[in-house]
């Protein structure tokens, strides 16, 4: 089976799967897409020939965006809360002083009166915030404005509906076995001052509604308090997690870029020093009878090495094959390639073909990816095939490019050929890369009859 041959018929068979093959990698590529931040990962810049795709922010972003607006939602709520509690615990002390000067005009006890609600209200604006923390001084602050109210509701009764608001002071203060003990005083109080206020007899509504009053604002505050402990529970764990997805993604971005740098460093520099090892060997092995030709082999290995050099300084520059460097088409590369690896093997003929007019210029990443595979495939046909001819055939279709390399070589069995090699990444790098683009890879061979590699990788429709 010549070469031609073989390249004509996967040609058609491969425009003939085209549509089922770019559907199977573009499922691929739903299933990858937003997770190919592998040059961000590190912290670095992404640079060219780099497979980075920004989908919004990350997990790590959001597990700093969501959470943070929930505990600020969180947190002005219970700045509300207090604002509420505050201006409440004033208005009912400023209502019962005021209630207090026009029922007992006068009377002794009235600077006393006013000098406790001074000193209450003092205490209440120097004292911590309320709804704050727990701490030792909230604790004795807590005692001390009880203590001033306890005395100005056995002074005047009036002021005992003061104690509402102490209600979830101590509630958000207290243990919750001495919160409730700190009520129940309270409510006690509270129920004295109304009997001692009423001057109609027994009224049940004086002895009911203070507990009932009591019981409700504590079963709110309890209800709000579990609510917020969930709420931050979930927030906590919501932070876990996305900073858990986000360190994943990090790593499988590490994983991804070391990955493919280990490509680029065969499909480059070690194919070249490949080639320049067998160069070397060869002249060392005709230096006596035929120093022309040893000449020769050194003269070409020394212009694979000043190639490899360029491509070890575009490497570390930024990753991109320097046959594409300066705008090159990948057409150009081809070509380049193909005449290269002529002159360079002297018994191997390369020849290049394009068939089909691309609607727009290749992404770089395409490009990159078909020109490190035809590379590697005419390495692997210089080191191993024996052939005398090999074809590259790049072909340009609605919806995808197909990249063809056909050798009319000795061939082997692709049935049992191993998966990987000890040397490098060989058809394993190849097959990498037309996966990370959402395309097939196919190879077909058998022995002494050439070998035909295809690789197909579906284009963005043009919007």
């Amino acid at each position: 089976m010549s070469a031609d041959r073989m390249m004509r018929g996967w040609l058609t068979r491969v425009r003939m799967g085209g549509n089922a093959q770019v559907e199977e990698g573009w499922n691929a590529v739903g299933m990858r897409r937003g997770r190919l931040r592998a040059g961000a990962a590190g912290g670095a810049a992404p640079t060219a020939g780099t497979a980075v795709e920004e989908t919004g922010p990350t997990a790590e972003d959001a597990g700093d965006i969501g959470p943070a607006r929930t505990t600020a939602d969180a947190a002005s709520g219970e700045r509300w809360l207090a604002v509420v509690m505050r201006a409440a615990f004033f208005l009912l002390l400023g209502a019962s002083l005021v209630r207090f000067l026009i029922r007992h005009p006068g009377e002794p006890r009235t600077p006393w009166i006013i000098a406790l609600s001074a000193v209450l209200a003092l205490l209440y604006v120097l004292g911590p915030v309320p709804l704050s923390r727990p701490a030792p001084r909230r604790f004795a602050w807590l005692g001390a404005v009880v203590a001033v109210w306890m005395v100005l509701v056995v002074l005047a009764p009036s002021f005992a509906w003061c104690a509402v608001p102490l209600f979830f002071t101590g509630l958000r203060t207290l243990s919750p076995r001495r919160a409730l003990a700190l009520v129940v005083v309270l409510t006690a109080f509270v129920v004295a001052a109304q009997l001692k206020l009423s001057s109609g007899g027994f009224d049940p509504n004086l002895v009911l509604a203070p507990p009932a009053v009591a019981a409700i604002a504590t079963a709110v505050f309890v209800h709000m308090q579990r609510q917020a402990d969930r709420q931050r529970q979930l927030i906590d764990d919501l932070i876990r997690t996305r900073r858990e997805l986000a360190a994943t993604e990090r790593r499988e971005g590490t994983l991804a870029e070391r990955q493919r740098l280990s490509m680029e460093i065969h499909d480059t520099l070690a194919q070249g020093l490949s080639s320049q090892r067998m160069l070397l060997q060869a002249a060392d092995r005709v230096w006596g009878a035929d120093p022309e030709a040893a000449h020769r082999h050194v003269r070409t290995a020394a212009s694979i090495a000043e190639r490899n050099l360029a491509e070890a300084r575009r490497f570390v520059r930024d990753l991109a094959p320097a046959d594409l460097a300066g705008g090159g088409s990948l057409e150009q590369a081809l070509r380049a390639l193909a005449a290269r690896e002529t002159d360079e093997s002297g018994s191997l003929t390369v020849r290049c073909h394009v068939e089909g007019t691309p609607a727009g210029p290749l992404p770089d990443r395409v490009a990159s990816a078909l020109l490190r595979i035809a590379q590697g495939a005419l390495a692997n046909v210089r080191e191993h095939a024996r052939a005398t001819t090999a074809t590259l055939t790049l072909t340009h279709l609605d919806d995808q490019v197909v990249l063809d390399v056909a050798d009319d070589g000795v061939g082997f069995d692709a049935a049992s050929a191993p998966a990987s090699g000890t040397r490098g990444h060989g058809l394993p790098a190849m097959q990498a890369r037309v996966r990370q683009l959402g395309g097939t890879l196919a190879l077909e061979s058998a022995p002494g009859e050439g070998t035909v590699l295809s690789a197909a990788i579906p284009l963005e429709p043009l919007s």
